[in-house]
C-alpha cells in the first residue's frame, strides 16, 4: 500500500499495509464482487471462482497429506543456506516444492526458501514445536526472522521453538516475480508536485496501466496465483513439512490478515497466533477501502513526528509548533524541486524518506536533523537518508510486484478513474500526506489483466472455534489504524485477546520496543496463557533528540536497541 522502503540493514524491500474508516463517499464507490459485469454475470463468475477455489483447497489437502508423511520429498531438508541469503552459519535453509496451481497438484510446481534456528533448549526448555512468521506486505521476506533468536528479548521463545522464516511465492528466491526492469526506478531524482494536476495524473495513469501489462508479460500464466489464498495454501504445506500438526504463527502487518485467513480455513490446524499490527478483515474492505482509508491513519503520525520536532526545536530549529516543523517541510520540498539534494533526491524520495517517519519513530531524530542540516546549508545528510540504493533496485521491484500482485487479485477494484479520482481528491483535502502516493500505487489494481479476481475471505466465519489467539496493536498506528485490530479480535472469537500499546503509534509493537507487550506475548507462546480479553501497555518512550553531531560523536558500540526487523 505504499511505496517501497528499505531499513535497518535488511536487504529486503519493505512495503507496508494499512487500514482505516472508509469516508461516506468511500462507502458509496465500494466495488461490489460483480462490479465488472452485470448481475447475472457477476454470480455466474463468483460460483466459478468459488468452485475453482474449493478445487485449489482440496489439493493443498493432498499436498500437505503428501509432506506430513515424506517432508523429505518436498525439498524441505535443512542445511547450509546459500550465500546469497546473507545469512550466518547457525542458519540452515530450506526448499519446499509446492505446486503453482493447487488446483493441479501435480502441475508446475515452485520452491519456496525456509530458514531455521533449531531451539536451543536453553535452561532445560522443552521444545514446543517451530514458530513461522511472515513480516507482511505483501512483498516481504521473513527469512531473516531466525536471527532474533540471539537478542534477549526471544531467548526464552528460541529456547522452546525453532524460528522458521520463509520467502513467500514471488518473494526472494521464491519463484521471484517483478513486473518492470529495476533499472527503471533505480535511480533519482523523481518529482512529484504537492498537488497532483490533470496532466500529471494522465501519466500516472499510463504508468498504472504500463504497470499491469509488465505484471502478465513477464509472470504470463502464472500471474493469477499469487493472492493470498495460495499464501495460505503455502502456509498449509509448510506447516505440515515441518512436522507440525497444528501451526504456531506469527503474523506482522499483511501476516495478520495471512494468518487470520489461515485460521478461518484451517481452524483445526491453529495451535497459537500472535497477530501484530492488525489488518482489518472486513471481506468489504479488502483491498480498495483499507488503502483509501489508510491516508488519515498516516496524517496523524505525520503529525506525531511534526509535534515531536517542535518540542525540540531548541536541537532542530525547524518550528516550536507542528504548523512551523510543517513550514519548514515544505521549504526543504520546494528547495529539492527545483535542485536536487547530491542530484538524486527530489519530492518523490524525499517523500518516501519521510513516510518512513509515519512508519517508525526511531527513525525521527534522524530525519529532523537531516531537515535541519539541509535547512543550515549542507545536503548531505538528506542526500544520504532519501537517495534510492541502486543495489537494492531489484529487492524494492520485486516487493512492489508481489504486493501489487496479491492485493491486485485478492478482490475486485474499481475499474473506473473516475471513482479513484472523486475519492481521493475528497481524501485528499484532510490528509494530504500520503493519499496521492499511495492511490498512484494501487492504481494498477484498476487495469489488472486478470479475468477474474479472488473473493475475500470472511475471517470467522467459520463453524468450528478458532483457539485463543493473541492480537497485538498500536493505538496510533498510522499504517494499521487501530479500528482494524478491535474488528480482528471480534471475528476471531472469544478466545482472540487483544494487547494494545497506548498512545503509541511505532508499526510493529513485538520484539524489543515495548518490555510490557513482550512479556504478554512470551507468556501467550510459551504457556497459552493471554493476559485477559483487552489490556493496555503504557506507550514506548519516544526517541530522545539527537543532532547530527552528536551522532557522529557517539561512542562506538553503542548502539540503538535491537528490534525484530520492520514489518510492513
Amino acid at each position: 500500500m505504499q511505496t517501497p522502503l528499505v531499513r535497518c540493514g535488511v536487504a529486503a524491500a519493505v512495503l507496508t499495509l494499512t487500514l482505516c474508516i472508509p469516508s461516506p463517499a468511500a462507502r458509496a464507490t465500494a466495488p461490489r464482487p460483480d462490479a465488472t459485469g452485470p448481475a447475472a454475470g457477476g454470480a455466474a463468475r463468483s460460483a466459478g471462482s468459488a468452485a475453482r477455489a474449493a478445487a485449489a483447497d482440496a489439493g493443498a489437502e493432498l499436498v500437505a497429506r503428501r509432506a506430513a508423511e515424506a517432508p523429505g520429498a518436498l525439498g524441505l531438508s535443512f542445511r547450509r543456506c546459500a550465500s546469497v541469503e546473507e545469512l550466518p552459519s547457525a542458519v540452515q535453509c530450506a526448499g519446499l516444492r509446492v505446486p503453482l496451481d493447487y488446483a493441479r497438484p501435480d502441475g508446475p510446481q515452485i520452491s519456496l526458501t525456509v530458514s531455521r534456528v533449531a531451539a536451543t533448549g536453553r535452561g532445560g526448555a522443552a521444545r514446543q514445536g517451530a514458530l513461522v512468521y511472515n513480516p507482511g506486505g505483501p512483498g516481504a521476506s521473513g527469512m531473516f526472522f531466525p536471527l532474533v533468536g540471539d537478542l534477549p528479548e526471544w531467548e526464552r521463545i528460541g529456547a522452546a521453538y525453532d524460528l522458521v522464516g520463509y520467502a513467500p511465492r514471488g518473494v526472494g528466491r521464491s519463484a521471484p516475480l517483478s513486473c518492470e526492469d529495476p533499472a527503471v526506478r533505480a535511480k533519482g531524482p523523481t518529482q512529484v508536485p504537492p498537488e497532483p494536476s490533470a496532466a500529471y495524473k494522465q501519466q500516472r495513469i499510463a504508468a498504472a496501466r504500463a504497470y499491469a501489462r509488465g505484471c502478465a508479460q513477464r509472470a504470463g500464466a502464472a500471474l493469477p496465483y499469487y493472492s493470498t489464498r495460495d499464501n495460505v495454501r503455502d502456509l498449509h504445506v509448510l506447516r505440515a513439512a515441518l512436522g507440525e500438526e497444528k501451526l504456531t504463527f506469527m503474523g506482522a502487518s499483511y501476516g495478520t490478515y495471512l494468518g487470520a485467513v489461515y485460521a478461518t480455513l484451517h481452524p483445526g490446524h491453529v495451535r497459537r497466533m500472535v497477530l501484530d499490527s492488525a489488518v482489518d478483515p472486513d471481506p468489504r474492505r479488502i483491498w480498495y477501502l483499507d488503502n483509501l482509508d489508510q491516508a488519515p491513519g498516516f496524517e496523524r503520525r505525520w503529525y506525531d513526528f511534526r509535534a515531536w520536532a517542535a518540542r525540540h526545536h531548541a536541537t532542530y530549529r525547524l518550528g516550536a509548533t507542528p504548523a512551523a516543523v510543517q513550514a519548514s517541510y515544505e521549504r526543504v520540498r520546494d528547495a529539492v524541486a527545483r535542485t536536487p539534494a547530491g542530484g538524486t533526491v527530489g519530492t518523490g524520495e524525499l517523500q518516501a524518506a519521510f513516510l518512513q517517519a509515519a512508519y517508525y519513530d526511531d527513525v525521527w531524530p534522524e530525519r529532523a536533523a537531516a531537515l535541519s542540516a539541509f535547512l543550515a546549508g549542507d545536503p548531505g545528510a538528506l542526500a544520504e537518508q532519501a537517495r534510492p540504493d541502486p543495489e537494492s533496485a531489484a529487492a524494492r521491484e520485486n516487493a512492489r510486484a508481489v504486493y501489487t500482485a496479491v492485493l491486485c487479485n485478492d478482490a475486485s477494484w474499481p475499474a473506473e478513474w473516475e471513482t479513484w479520482d472523486r475519492d481521493n481528491t475528497e481524501l485528499a483535502r484532510r490528509a494530504p500526506f500520503e493519499t496521492w502516493a499511495n492511490a498512484f500505487l494501487n492504481l494498477p489494481c484498476a487495469y489488472w489483466p486478470v479475468g477474474e479476481r479472488q473473493q475475500p475471505v470472511a475471517v470467522g466465519a467459520q463453524p468450528e472455534v478458532i483457539p485463543r489467539t493473541l492480537v497485538v496493536a498500536a493505538e496510533r498506528d498510522g499504517a494499521t489504524p487501530y479500528p482494524g485490530a478491535l474488528e480482528l479480535q471480534r471475528r476471531l472469537g472469544g478466545g482472540a485477546a487483544l494487547v494494545t500499546e497506548a498512545g503509541a503509534g511505532a508499526h510493529g509493537v513485538v520484539g524489543g520496543r515495548n518490555d510490557c507487550v513482550d512479556r504478554h506475548v512470551e507468556r501467550y507462546l510459551l504457556t497459552g496463557d493471554t493476559p485477559g480479553w483487552r489490556v493496555t501497555c503504557a506507550p514506548h518512550p519516544e526517541p530522545a533528540p539527537v543532532s547530527l553531531d552528536d551522532r557522529a560523536a557517539r561512542t562506538p558500540g553503542k548502539v540503538p536497541r535491537a528490534l525484530l526487523p520492520p514489518v510492513v
